[in-house]
């Protein structure tokens, strides 16, 4: 089967609505669209069959952790046709991954990209931190789109691809800064671009979208210490000269994925001064949190305490004491529970 038919195929559909439910079940939108659960599922299957498919709008809104950013959520039968597509898709993209990127993918994840960031940092003298500026707005539909079409053995569900991307374009076009790169003309303002934070597409399409750029700091540059988590990536080396030379080479190959990074930070340095990677600052024999990853929980669980039940506080706990035992924080955990008197 193409993709096209394994998209439409009544079990894909099925899963899909199962994986876009999970945890929402009864709740909201996800509770209307379950009153009328077949009938939902087999027009969304007809429509998708048909290529009649079109998305719905989305909802806004600011988050301000870890940074401040638009999320932007699609209606629930949307999200349905998002989980249908990444089901058939992701399959094809993950093969085509290197090793070293570590966002979205099962037995991946930030607590493997910060193990093996720590690996490097004990094999490796130093280390280029580099971040993309604007990521998410930034990311060129063109440019995606060829992206996409060259990782799937056939484009037979390019049309739905054509139709998510559509549906995101300007969503984030307040949060872009225009820059212009070399060739282009005053319409390349107009140029599609953006994809909506909240999309299960996004997340696996911005993956793709580096992945060329993976290949290229392994086998072009032959970078052998290199880990990726979305647009956040080190490069390792024993020294600061290849480092300094590798760094031109990545700003100007980056500009064929028309993005740029934070300058001030992309500047090789000793991995003894530690690696702020993922929300820790790793060192080859500890890992200790940023201190504005604790304020931020504090502020939270202060909130949380005052106005949760005790069971979503023991959860909100038990999350974050999760994330942060991957670090050196057994100091930090039990000051934090005590000084909220959750000690036990």
């Amino acid at each position: 089967m193409n993709l096209q038919e394994q998209l439409c195929d009544w079990g894909n559909i099925r899963l899909a609505y199962q994986n876009a439910s999970r945890g929402k079940r009864g709740r909201g939108a996800t509770a209307s669209f379950e009153m009328l659960l077949a009938d939902n599922l087999l027009e969304l299957q007809t429509e998708l069959e048909e290529q009649t498919y079109q998305p719905g709008g989305y909802t806004s809104f600011y988050i301000h952790e870890p940074k401040k950013r638009l999320i932007s959520a699609a209606p629930f039968r949307d999200r349905v046709a998002h989980h249908a597509l990444c089901n058939v898709t992701v399959p094809y993209f993950e093969r085509l991954f290197i090793s070293d990127s570590y966002a979205n993918q099962k037995g991946k994840g930030t607590h493997r990209a910060l193990d093996r960031c720590t690996q490097f940092a004990r094999r490796f003298k130093y280390v280029l931190q580099c971040d993309v500026k604007q990521f998410f707005p930034s990311i060129d539909h063109v440019v995606l789109r060829e992206t996409l079409a060259n990782m799937l053995p056939d484009d037979s569900a390019m049309w739905l691809v054509d139709k998510i991307l559509a549906s995101g374009r300007g969503v984030l076009s307040e949060e872009y800064e225009m820059v212009y790169f070399p060739n282009d003309e005053l319409f390349a303002l107009q140029r599609p671009r953006g994809l909506p934070i909240g999309n299960l597409t996004s997340q696996w399409w911005a993956n793709c979208y580096l992945n060329p750029f993976d290949q290229f700091v392994r086998r072009e540059l032959g970078c052998r210490g290199y880990v990726r988590y979305v647009d956040d990536f080190l490069l390792f080396s024993d020294t600061r000269y290849e480092l300094l030379n590798w760094r031109d080479k990545v700003f100007e190959r980056l500009k064929r994925f028309r993005l740029t990074l934070h300058e001030g930070s992309a500047y090789p340095k000793p991995v003894t001064e530690g690696i702020p990677f993922l929300g820790f600052q790793i060192f080859s024999d500890h890992r200790r949190l940023k201190p504005r990853k604790g304020y931020a929980f504090r502020r939270r669980l202060f909130h949380s305490v005052k106005y949760d039940s005790q069971e979503s506080i023991k959860a909100k706990v038990q999350g974050w004491i999760n994330h942060v035992r991957h670090g050196d924080t057994i100091g930090l955990r039990r000051s934090m529970l005590k000084q909220f008197g959750l000690l036990a």
